[in-house]
């Protein structure tokens, strides 16, 4: 049972989800998450989705059409010779090339043939043979050298000029070929980005119109969670360890407390997702073992906290040695759940920037990273409600981004295409509001 703070990490998405800038704007790689640069996000609405929805459908169709038309380019270099209206110009002008070398080649052997039946007659010769026997002989013998040294010349130009058509015609196919497969991505990451904004509206609508069954979590301002010792410089190829402390610092009692502890990183382009380079781990005094962080990002070692009681978390984050020079961001924050179904969480995420160097890089002398606050809409949810299986349903409250989705929806579809669709839809309303500045 854990409230899934999808929208929590939609921000460092949709900074480092190529599939996402396709709907939007190339520009925005470089941009710095909403909560240092937007004002508070107001609570997203259905017609926000829909909005994004629409954007998402258009920028995958003109994909689509790019892509048509690169396919098209693609066969025409490849296209045989007797499909002459859909043929590349460059492979024409190869194939006319080589026929030219062909025949000069086939030219320049006649040529060195006539040579050899010239120098043949000359020897012939009888000896009684007359002066002008044997100067006219020697004539035809001068003449078909000649005329050979020229059919040579000439087909080494062909040959250079076959050369350089097909060295033109290969680079075009290449090209081709290389742009052809850009085009067939931008496709693949426009329909994932159509796919999630659609889930996301269907969620909402649904959501809307059956409405939401049960209690909702409540807004603990007073759990908190502090981290120390996290640097603002990490270096690839290294470990760094440092201190997660989650204290309970309500009046109620906390029978199960969970800590969100999310990290995320580019490139320095901001496109490519380094996250798969990272490795959290975690231990508490009761589970002392170093464990993996799980698939949603929660620390379940905490336990129950009394009022005024607190908990330490040892974290370690490692950066594999192929690790890209980049920037990254941490989130972290903490909920709670109790046995008589009341739940709830910190209204706010504690965000931490920090950068990446290259592996061997000096990690030089840094100070411990300072948090900003990024808010959460509302920070309801459902109360969780038993599923078909006998297992609890995830929900509860929720981090926000800024993203125009609703809460509550994005977080019941959860998985991959629900993140990217909820990036998708934060850039677009940041476009938007950039537009109208």
């Amino acid at each position: 049972m854990k409230i899934r703070r999808v929208l929590a990490t939609a921000v460092a998405l949709a900074v480092t989800t190529p599939a996402a800038l396709l709907s939007v704007s190339p520009a925005y790689a470089d941009a710095k998450p909403a909560a240092q640069t937007q004002e508070k996000p107001s609570k997203p609405t259905i017609e926000e989705l829909e909005e994004a929805a629409a954007e998402a459908q258009e920028a995958y169709d003109k994909a689509v059409k790019a892509e048509a038309a690169g396919r098209v380019e693609l066969d025409k270099t490849f296209a045989d010779l007797s499909e002459v209206d859909g043929t590349h110009p460059l492979a024409l002008a190869s194939a006319a090339a080589n026929k030219a070398a062909k025949d000069a080649a086939a030219a320049k052997t006649a040529a060195d043939q006539a040579v050899t039946d010239a120098q043949a007659a000359l020897d012939a010769l009888p000896e009684e043979a007359t002066e002008e026997e044997k100067a006219a002989a020697a004539t035809a013998l001068s003449e078909a050298k000649a005329t050979a040294t020229t059919a040579a010349t000439t087909k080494a130009a062909a040959d250079t000029a076959a050369a350089e058509a097909g060295e033109k015609l290969t680079d075009a196919r290449i090209a081709a070929t290389r742009a052809y497969g850009v085009l067939q991505k931008a496709v693949e990451d426009a329909l994932a980005v159509k796919v999630a904004a659609d889930a996301a509206l269907a969620k909402a609508i649904k959501e809307a119109e059956e409405g939401e069954e049960g209690g909702e979590c409540e807004p603990e301002p007073d759990l908190t969670s502090k981290v120390t010792g996290l640097p603002d410089k990490l270096v690839a190829g290294t470990s760094t360890d440092f201190s997660l402390r989650v204290t309970n610092g309500s009046d109620r009692h906390m029978d199960e407390v969970l800590a969100f502890v999310s990290v995320h990183a580019t490139d320095k382009s901001g496109l490519k997702d380094t996250g798969k380079f990272f490795r959290l781990q975690w231990s508490t005094k009761s589970a002392p073992k170093w464990q993996n962080a799980d698939a949603d990002d929660y620390i379940d070692g905490v336990g129950a906290l009394k009022p005024g009681a607190h908990a330490d978390v040892k974290m370690r984050l490692t950066l594999d040695k192929a690790t890209p020079a980049g920037n990254g961001v941490a989130f972290f924050a903490a909920d709670f759940f109790n046995e008589d179904g009341s739940c709830g969480g910190a209204p706010d995420l504690d965000m931490y920037e920090f950068d990446v160097k290259a592996a061997g890089s000096k990690p030089g002398k840094t100070e411990d990273v300072k948090p900003s606050a990024t808010p959460r809409p509302g920070n309801t949810g459902t109360t969780p409600q038993g599923s078909a299986s006998g297992t609890p349903a995830t929900t509860g409250s929720l981090a926000a981004t800024g993203s125009s989705s609703a809460t509550t929806s994005i977080a019941l579809a959860g998985g991959a295409a629900v993140l990217l669709g909820a990036a998708a839809v934060f850039v677009v309303r940041r476009r938007k509001t950039g537009s109208d500045a």
